[in-house]
């Protein structure tokens, strides 16, 4: 049977650019909730000779997952799976925010789970966002609730988003569940090892992609500020999350790899310049 290659948000950026390095090997197959949106990348792939399909899915929507899941498994071994779908707070209001990068999470890890053998992986895309949260303001009660399920984090991430006020909403809710995809990640690679499925996630700085480029100004000036004073292209990323979820990086579970070219590296060194500066 072919390995299965699942990707959502694959339609374009560094979710196209990976689908064309593991395409090599596995048959592809690109999620979103619009097909047609997904015509261009899938006529990239097969021009380069790779075997690819798209199939319609919400992440925030668990029936929804569950049927993709299912649908994959049909093809073939379900291989490894790449969570690369999301929104930025440019893109919804905060509790859509958190229930698709956070709840999506949780669908898409759980559902796969499920019809995944020995020797897969399973990649989370997050943020550098998520490092912006400082530690004594992580809502860890609200990422507790996951183990009561799915509706119960979504339930306790709309109170969590009503209780900020509304200019605040939109970047709180895309820091905080980015930052609970980080965590979420350590606690399936925990829970799905002994099983011999991985769980890793990535955190990517600025690239540029086309949410990146809705990211605007702010976003490249501050990667412009990090070490290595540019934003990333999509090849880069792709390179590191294929090797993430390779054979030859079985060893690697329950991490998270900060790819952001050291922005957040120079945000910490600044920070520690100017506390210094209030001591002097």
């Amino acid at each position: 049977m072919a390995n299965v290659c699942v990707i959502t948000g694959g339609g374009s950026g560094m979710g196209l650019e990976v689908a064309k390095i593991l395409g090599k090997d596995q048959k592809i197959v690109l999620v979103g909730r619009t097909v047609s949106k997904l015509e261009g990348a899938l006529e990239e792939l097969r021009a380069l000779g790779i075997d690819a399909e798209a199939y319609p899915a919400d992440a925030s929507d668990r029936a929804s997952v569950h049927a993709l899941a299912q649908h994959a498994a049909s093809l073939g071994t379900v291989k490894t799976v790449i969570h690369a779908a999301g929104v930025s707070p440019h893109m919804a209001d905060g509790e859509k925010i958190f229930t698709i990068n956070a709840v999506g999470t949780v669908n898409v890890d759980e559902e796969f789970a499920e019809v995944m053998r020995p020797g897969s992986v399973i990649l989370n895309v997050s943020s550098m966002s998520a490092y912006m949260l400082p530690a004594d303001k992580v809502p860890t009660q609200v990422y507790q609730a996951v183990s009561m399920g799915a509706e119960a984090l979504q339930a306790a991430g709309a109170q969590m988003v009503a209780a900020v006020p509304d200019e605040m909403r939109t970047g709180m809710a895309y820091t905080v569940s980015k930052n609970f995809v980080v965590w979420y990640t350590e606690r399936m690679a925990v829970k799905l090892g002994k099983k011999g499925i991985r769980v890793v996630s990535i955190s990517p700085g600025t690239f540029t992609t086309p949410m990146g480029e809705l990211e605007g100004e702010e976003a490249a000036k501050f990667a412009l500020a990090g070490a290595l004073g540019r934003t990333g292209e999509p090849v880069e990323i792709a390179r590191m999350m294929a090797f993430m979820v390779s054979d030859e990086a079985s060893y690697l579970t329950g991490v998270d790899v900060l790819y952001d070219g050291g922005s957040i590296a120079a945000m910490h060194a600044l920070q520690e310049q100017a506390a210094q500066a209030k001591q002097a």
